[in-house]
């Protein structure tokens, strides 16, 4: 029997059942799926789970928040974790009762970095940058108006993806919502997790999962 044909804006996931418990052992899913399941943690949400998991009641959402965290950079998209581990929390929330305990993201960036303009005076001023384009140079006493240009490294390889993971990978998501990339050593070890001892009559079956189910 054909799979399903998702909708554009639906993805798919292919489930590992035993027919025996009724028990889906585990999604084998793509790039897009996980991505969406990651990006719960840029909300903010992250932080809460985050504070959460100190006392261990997040739940099956702070298993997403643990596979972010334990994934090997080789798989990771995204260079700096913490923009889904340490969201940052929009400014109006700093109105709310503060229930949670405050945490700071390590992520949080200035808006601009600034210099100043006077590039002649003892040849020092250029050593100087702000975040705050009121700032006064060390140097001249100037302000320090003038708009710094950022250089990032250039990276050996560059890619076009967008998401938090690589898509040359299939990745596993057991029921508990843990995601791990998939190899045939973690297929075989979660088998014996269930005690699966006729991998024959496991069935496989392929849903899309799309808005109305999200």
């Amino acid at each position: 029997m054909a799979a399903p044909t998702p909708s554009p804006t639906a993805v798919s996931l292919k489930l590992l059942i035993d027919p025996i418990t009724h028990r889906v052992l585990f999604a084998e899913a793509t790039k897009d799926f996980v991505d969406f399941l990651f990006n719960i943690m840029s909300l903010p949400v992250g932080t809460v789970i985050r504070l959460l998991n100190k006392q261990g009641t997040a739940g099956c959402i702070g298993n997403i928040y643990d596979s972010i965290e334990n994934l090997s950079e080789s798989y990771m998209l995204t260079a700096n974790k913490d923009t889904l581990l340490k969201p940052i929390v929009p400014n109006n929330a700093a109105k709310v009762p503060p229930l949670l305990p405050t945490v700071e993201s390590s992520n949080l960036k200035p808006t601009g970095i600034y210099r100043c303009g006077n590039t002649y005076h003892r040849g020092s001023c250029g050593l100087y940058v702000a975040n705050d384009s009121k700032s006064v140079c060390p140097s001249c006493n100037n302000v320090m108006t003038q708009t710094a240009t950022i250089v990032n490294p250039r990276k050996g390889s560059s890619t076009n993806e967008g998401g938090y993971v690589k898509g040359v990978v299939t990745y596993m998501i057991m029921d508990d919502l843990v995601v791990t990339p998939m190899s045939a050593i973690s297929c075989f070890t979660l088998l014996n997790k269930f005690n699966i001892k006729d991998v024959g009559v496991l069935e496989e079956k392929t849903i899309n999962i799309g808005t109305d189910e999200v």
